[in-house]
């Protein structure tokens, strides 16, 4: 099968097919085609009004400009796929038995590619080899999604077994065959398989693609093959995909064009030239026969003048207008992208406009529909309480760090007292001094999260660290530095201990004791992520532990200031002191051994006299404790190569870093770690558990179900090291744990079932009071299988990764099998904070007439308590919640809801129609309004099932209306988007959906206007978004101040536009009535394309980009002003119809008045239309003038310059224009009008009177 190659190209035009397939494209705007039908029709000579060539020069204009920044913009295109394309990598060559370099666009499907580490992958890739012992692919997708922290991808499952490394890495023994789905625009899905020469197939997923973009990161190498390339890679194809929003403003534009259109031909069919020539007996002597001496018909000659009429009018439609409103709309946003007040010097990241069409939209908008988490909070996840066993820890120390958190900088003079030296038990350095080969050296807070360099110093201004790495997602102080609850820690020592009874015997049965419920619990907290294990020194260096099956040393921890400390278990070469093993290489440090053991000894000392003290205990102090506990002689006792009670760390390790995919997972990592149980090693076989008496329990990883929105849960399934148990270890959103917990009927043991109920009871209460208090919530479960029935489940699940067909459903199917009969472990709560700014700005929106709903995920609980603390909802509100599962339910609920808020608000008026437009329907007066409470609706995501399932949208709807704002907890990302597109498309509104992640993406395609927060959780909402915001106070600001400049801006000029035009065509209509409809004109057509051209385009340009009717100190203390832009009070039907009546009158006085003041002269025609021209001129400037509300020295000048400009062109054009329009000629005649008093006088007092109503 022929597939394409890989050359990417996104430029459209070549040199041949540039000006044929441009012109083709702006053709298929109607205004050019209009035009361009115009300018044909003027080149046939019995309707023609100017010279056919002159004719030309107003649609070519506008063609080039466009087809010069088409062509530049292109060209740009060019430019970087001829970069792309001519990139290098290394593919296989047959001939060569090799692999040899090459360029991207010489890659082809089912070439191997060899990729090394910081090279850019080429195309889609299945990886089938990875230098990583374990099978992983470290991968970076910020190119993609924005995201920072690695993933890992692993040489498709079982393909390591089948073919040995010597065969992979020469692709000619490689004879499997790969079938895979066809490419598609989703960059987390992907299935397909691999069939084996013995016909026997290997099912792959996503995990093991490497997409087109990414960077290799932590792999020497890796060897794929060509799965998808050229336009075919899932990342071209979802960028192709991307939709188009049409604007509100351009359907009014396009309307007010037919509205034009037909003004147009209007004034044509008012041509009266047939009836006029009707009046004379005998032909007029201007009236020409053809070559045969014929005259033509009446008739014809009346069709002929209407075809002439429209050609000399055409001006009346503005041909310049769509090229002016976007470089306004340029304009505007770089004013807005250079508003300081938008700039977030923390993040040092400003406003980002992605989108140039729509700035007058954000001044319009009637619906907010936010995210929550990372939204309206700072989306950094903090350990607030725990509930274990039903026994809730409140962390009452660690409430009271969180009340004032302070985020440290790297000059803080602060110091802070943590872990530098690491040993086995993790013995406490000194209260603010650790000891290292320099001496007592301080140590900084900020110093914990990143490498300590020479001269290092953080630019204020900037935002930014120099010389330092890239900060590791997640990792704030704030964030990381959890205080244990003290009664707590005493529980956790006896389940450390407890851990150290278990043996290679396995239970008879589940034991529900506090110590094995909170080993358990903790286990899980740790084990139950993605997390990856990286350190301070090397933040993208995997953390690996060495296993000692063979006397080998596998380092831990890398260089650190250029010197290496590496951990030892149970080798050669090494000296125990107690239960440290201290390299013999140490002695290279310049310390002795003797004054090692002397510190060692000082350090147990100290360990000992402040464990469990009163004193606020460190993440270390359960180590320092239980150290001196372990017996030295287990190590011999066990031969277990899984667990290691060595030394886990180096003498002076620097601090791990955790790379989550989410902030829950690192928040909880944290909160393990601050309790000693450590995550120090991840592998996609194996996780590495570092218990608090410094035993490493190694635990083979045999399953991952990964967390989605529809299970809304993630397991691992691990074989405990000490007892050799399979164990499901679940945590999740409490709505769903909860229902696939064990029924405690079932349970034989009275006993065990009260515990069991009495447990689930008080955890759901304890759930409860976390979502009261605003805490994000999730439970902690476990469940022990037997070896026969996970080897039952695993073929399953081996046969639903293989299959292609409905691969999605059966991998479903089997995580529900699993995930049941589990036994309750606890629960978590942790805190995301609301961001500065947010009830502030949510308020200044509701009194704009804004309505604000914030569709999340989170437990209805927890959004109701941040709805409150965000003033999304008030004290004093009547709130409604709906929560059911039943159709009929909710369908009496809707219409007993309704009834009530009309008793109260009354019924809303029907809409009203004008002229076929909808006008908004009435809601009862203000002084009715301030009697009856305002209105809330917090509704659930399964409440939203029943209302798109059973058609009660309409019902649903018209209850929102009455609604200040609406709630909708445990809503999917596929359940946002619906609801936007509901209340889009149904209420016709202006909506706006704002988030930060990439459950928000689909909300934010889905709305007019997608704004994306640059927060925590990655840039694929930003990169899919029109606008890109630091913070939600930001969107105050946003909407109310420039959103209402730029729609005030763009309307008005729009609306000046067709006034302009209009005002200026109608002379000319006004002079047929004196020249027989006949087509001509008084004004020089070269003076009527300068007018358009020249004249009059610059002070409308300016006008919109720097024009503010109101200053924004005033719109942000009254918000209610935003309603003019709600209400389109700049720019509707009412506002267009009063421009042009304002347009005809205003023609009419720039007419008439010269024409009175010149009747019964003998001036020629062009001495007659001079003045006139002047007139209109200045009119139409000072009509501009008093549109403006702010003056400034450019507004000055823009003006007096196109005043300016028209006599000194009007006095070269007619100085040199001899026989420009024989017969009748334009030269001299500004000259002599300007030696005229006359001409001043008229030029004087005409436009006041036009401008008097004004």
């Amino acid at each position: 099968k022929h597939y394409c190659g890989n050359r990417v190209k996104t430029s459209k035009y070549t040199v041949l097919s540039f000006l044929p397939k441009n012109i083709f494209e702006q053709l298929h705007r109607f205004a050019n085609l209009y035009f361009l039908a115009l300018v044909a029709l003027n080149f046939v000579p019995v309707v023609n009004a100017f010279q056919p060539e002159v004719s030309t020069i107003p649609i070519g204009t506008i063609l080039a400009v466009t087809a010069i920044k088409d062509a530049w913009e292109d060209f740009r295109r060019f430019k970087s796929d001829k970069v792309i394309n001519n990139q290098e990598c290394f593919i296989y060559s047959r001939k060569e038995q090799s692999y040899v370099q090459k360029r991207w666009k010489d890659v082809c499907v089912g070439d191997f590619i060899q990729m090394r580490c910081n090279e850019i992958i080429p195309a889609d890739i299945l990886l089938l080899f990875s230098s990583d012992p374990s099978g992983i692919c470290h991968l970076e997708t910020a190119n993609l999604d924005g995201e920072t922290n690695l993933k890992q991808r692993r040489v498709v499952k079982g393909f390591s077994q089948r073919v040995t490394q010597e065969a992979l890495l020469e692709p000619e023994h490689f004879h499997n065959t790969i079938v895979c789905e066809k490419p598609n625009n989703n960059l987390n899905k992907f299935k397909g398989y691999m069939e084996h020469p013995d016909k026997t197939r290997t099912g792959f997923g996503s995990e093991s693609l490497l997409l087109r973009g990414c960077t290799i990161r932590n792999t020497e190498m890796a060897v794929g093959i060509v799965i998808y390339a050229g336009h075919c890679p899932c990342v071209i194809i979802k960028n192709r995909a991307d939709s188009y929003k049409k604007r509100k403003g351009q359907r009014q534009i396009g309307t007010d064009f037919l509205i034009s259109l037909k003004i147009l031909v209007i004034l044509t069919l008012f041509s009266g030239h047939s009836l006029w020539n009707r009046t004379f007996e005998e032909h007029p002597p201007f009236d020409v026969p053809d070559a045969n001496g014929n005259f033509l018909p009446l008739t014809l000659g009346g069709f002929y003048m209407f075809l002439t009429m429209i050609i000399l009018l055409q001006v009346l439609i503005p041909i310049s207008l769509y090229v002016s409103i976007e470089l306004v709309k340029l304009g505007q946003v770089f004013f807005l992208h250079n508003d300081l007040d938008l700039y977030d010097e923390e993040t040092d990241v400003p406003i980002q406009c992605r989108a140039l069409n729509v700035t007058e939209d954000l001044g319009q908008i009637q619906y907010i529909f936010s995210d929550k988490t990372g939204t309206l909070t700072e989306n950094k996840m903090v350990f607030r309480r725990c509930t274990i066993m039903g026994s809730e820890f409140s962390h009452q120390e660690n409430a009271k760090r969180l009340e004032t958190p302070k985020e440290l900088d790297s000059d803080s003079e602060e110091w802070t007292h943590y872990q530098c030296l690491s040993f086995p038990s993790r013995w406490a350095q000194g209260p603010t001094t650790v000891r290292g080969q320099g001496g007592a050296q301080p140590l900084r807070r900020s110093q914990s999260a990143q490498v300590p360099i020479q001269g290092h110093s953080r630019q204020r201004s900037m935002g930014r660290c120099e010389n330092s790495q890239p900060p590791v997602a997640f990792s704030s102080p704030i964030e990381k530095d959890v205080t244990p609850d003290k009664s707590l820690l005493t529980k956790v020592r006896d389940a450390a201990l407890w851990l150290e009874t278990l043996s290679d015997t396995r239970p008879a049965k589940p034991s529900l004791s506090t110590a094995s419920s909170i080993a358990d619990f903790f286990l899980a907290l740790t084990i139950c992520n993605s997390v990856m294990v990286s350190t301070t020194t090397e933040p993208r260096q995997r953390v690996r532990i060495g296993d000692g099956r063979d006397g080998q040393v596998k380092p831990v921890i890398m260089a650190h200031n250029n010197i290496t400390h590496t951990s030892l278990c149970f080798c050669d070469g090494c000296t125990c002191l107690g239960n440290v093993t201290i390299s013999s290489s140490t002695k290279a440090l310049g310390m002795s051994l003797e004054k090692i053991q002397q510190l060692f000894q000082r350090l147990k000392l100290l360990s000992l006299s402040q464990s469990f003290s009163s004193t606020a205990p460190s993440d270390t102090d359960l180590g320092e404790s239980l150290g001196t506990n372990v017996p030295t002689t287990d190590s011999d006792e066990r031969d277990d190569s899984s667990v290691c009670k060595g030394p886990a760390l180096g003498l002076t390790s620097p601090e791990l870093c955790y790379e989550a995919e989410s902030p829950d997972e690192a928040a909880l990592v944290h909160a393990a770690h601050a309790y000693s149980f450590t995550l120090v090693s991840r592998t996609p076989e194996q996780v590495t558990v570092r218990l608090p008496q410094g035993i490493c329990l190694t635990f083979d990883l045999l399953c991952t179900l990964g967390f989605d929105s529809v299970r809304k849960r993630m397991s691992v399934v691990v074989r405990h090291p000490l007892t050799g148990e399979i164990i499901v270890y679940t945590k999740g959103a409490d709505s769903v744990i909860m229902d696939l917990l064990e029924d405690p009927a079932r349970v034989t043991d009275s006993n065990v079932e009260k515990k069991l109920r009495k447990i689930q009871a008080r955890t759901q209460k304890h759930l409860d009071l976390y979502a009261r208090d605003g805490l994000r919530t999730l439970c902690i479960a476990k469940k022990v299988v037997s070896e026969e029935y996970f080897q039952r489940w695993a073929s399953f699940r081996h046969e639903a990764e293989a299959a292609l067909d409905n691969r999605d459903e059966l991998l479903m199917e089997t995580a529900q099998h699993l995930e049941n009969q589990l036994t309750l472990l606890g629960a978590t709560g942790i805190e995301d904070r609301l961001q500065d700014g947010v009830p502030d700005t949510i308020a200044a929106l509701q009194e704009a007439g804004i309505q604000i709903w914030v569709l999340t995920g989170d437990k209805q609980e927890t959004a109701i308590n941040i709805a409150y603390s965000c003033r999304l909802l008030d004290q004093t509100d009547t709130v409604y919640t709906i929560n059911t599962e039943n159709q009929e339910t909710c369908d009496s609920i809707l219409n007993c809801v309704l009834e009530e808020v009309k008793q109260f608000h009354g019924p809303r008026k029907p809409d009203r129609k004008l002229f076929g437009f909808c006008l908004p329907s009435e809601m009862p007066s203000t002084a009715s309004v301030d009697v009856v409470p305002k209105v809330g609706l917090v509704i659930d995501g399964k409440t939203l099932n029943v209302i798109f399932q059973g058609k009660l949208e309409k019902k649903f709807l018209e209850l929102t209306q009455y609604c200040r704002s609406v709630l909708c907890c445990r809503s999917t990302p596929l359940q946002k988007s619906m609801i936007v597109k509901l209340v889009r498309d149904k209420l016709r509104v202006m909506t706006l959906s704002i988030g930060d992640g990439a459950n928000d993406v689909s909300m934010i395609q889905a709305a007019d206007i997608g704004i994306g927060i640059s927060g925590q959780e990655g840039m694929q909402a930003v990169m899919s978004s029109d606008f890109a915001i630091s913070r939600f106070r930001h969107l105050k600001k946003l909407l109310l101040v420039h959103g209402h400049w730029c729609y005030s801006r763009l309307a008005r000029m729009v609306v000046y536009f067709f006034y302009k035009n209009v005002c200026y065509v109608n002379l000319l209509f006004w002079y047929q009535f004196f020249c027989g409809f006949s087509g001509s004109t008084m004004i020089d057509y070269w003076q009527t394309i300068f007018f358009n051209l020249f004249f009059t385009s610059v002070p409308p340009l300016v006008f919109g980009v720097l024009d503010k009717d109101i200053s924004a100190e005033t719109l942000l203390a009254l918000p209610e002003l935003y309603k003019r832009g709600q209400n389109s009070e700049c720019y509707n039907l009412s506002t267009f119809w009063i421009s042009m009546v304002d347009a005809f009158y205003q023609s009419l006085v720039c007419f008439f008045i010269p024409y009175l003041t010149y009747r019964d002269s003998d001036i020629d025609v062009f001495t007659f239309g001079t003045p006139i021209n002047t007139i209109a001129l200045a009119t139409i400037l000072l009509h501009q003038a008093i549109e403006m509300k702010t003056w400034t020295i450019i507004h000055v000048l823009v003006l007096v310059t196109s005043f300016l400009m028209y006599f000194v062109i009007s006095l070269v054009y007619n100085a040199t224009c001899v026989t420009c329009n024989s017969p009748t000629n334009p030269y001299w005649v500004m000259e002599g009008q300007l030696s005229d008093l006359t001409f001043y006088l008229v030029c004087f007092l005409t436009p006041v009177v036009a401008l008097l109503p004004r």
